[in-house]
């Protein structure tokens, strides 16, 4: 368990490395695919996003970032409420805003000021003013109990240190019977300790996630139906030694570890799960 001063540490850490996201095009959870020659946009297709998604969101919203395509399976619908938890710059949040319409209305939350600005004036720029962006942490959204027919996240859950609590207020601001799809990490088995214990793999999105069964039995504890899986992959054999940070690689090696002993280990889960 992390207590709560290793919490805030933890907060504190994604918030800088989110920030810098924001401000200087620095990567996050897809570190690994944004090497040199790779676009944003290139990003975006190796993780699940067609080229019509693309063109639907404004310049400078996609950062390419995200482990999936969480929103096309949503099915909305003209005139649902949508909160994208974990915005960022918004492009899921655009996405989801064209297929509800302005009888609609989309929330995006995110705990770090320079993305909200980055968030705020692409909603300008794109004409989206069904679009609005909350400051606030999942833990406590920013979000009236039950106004939302259908919650969202990509490859942000897994880095909230109170996991339970996320899912606990994504189903009090779902409607009963609204449905939340997110993309997340998690694991099929334990992390080596170099890599459990390192504070860059957590923000990267790999020490922080949960191992598979209790991660779903807290949605179900939650208030929800159990999770459909949509998408299951092997994040680590799909990005190779780009996904982890340099300095932890250089500890893995220093120990004696490679990917091998990560094979299998961390996934890319894609999930619907109803609220009941």
């Amino acid at each position: 368990m992390v207590d709560a001063k290793g919490k805030d540490e933890i907060v504190a850490k994604v918030r800088e490395r989110y920030a810098r996201i924001a401000e200087l095009g620095d990567c996050g959870c897809s570190c690994g695919t944004t090497a040199e020659g790779s676009t944003p946009d290139d990003v975006a297709r190796r993780i699940g996003y067609d080229d019509r998604a693309l063109a639907l969101a404004p310049d400078g919203a996609n950062l390419g970032l995200g482990c999936g395509a969480p929103v096309g399976f949503l099915a909305l619908r003209a005139g649902e409420t949508v909160v994208d938890l974990g915005s960022g710059a918004g492009f899921d949040a655009f996405l989801a805003a064209r297929e509800v319409g302005p009888g609609g209305k989309v929330i995006g939350v995110d705990m770090t000021p320079a993305m909200l600005e980055r968030a705020r004036a692409n909603a300008v720029k794109a004409g989206l003013p069904w679009v609005e962006f909350r400051e606030g942490r999942l833990e406590a959204l920013p979000v009236e109990t039950a106004s939302a027919d259908a919650v969202t996240s990509n490859c942000v859950i897994n880095l909230a240190p109170d996991k339970p609590e996320v899912f606990r207020e994504a189903a009090r601001v779902l409607r009963r019977g609204g449905r939340m799809v997110v993309s997340d990490i998690i694991l099929d088995g334990d992390l080596p300790a170099v890599v459990r214990e390192d504070v860059e793999a957590y923000v990267g999105c790999i020490a922080g996630a949960m191992r598979r069964e209790p991660y779903f039995a807290a949605i179900e504890a939650a208030g929800f139906a159990p999770a459909e899986i949509l998408k299951d992959v092997d994040y680590l054999a799909a990005l190779g030694e780009d996904a982890l940070p340099d300095d932890l690689l250089r500890k893995m090696r220093e120990t004696g570890l490679s990917l091998l002993d990560l094979a299998g280990k961390v996934r890319s889960v894609t999930y619907r799960a109803v609220r009941t």
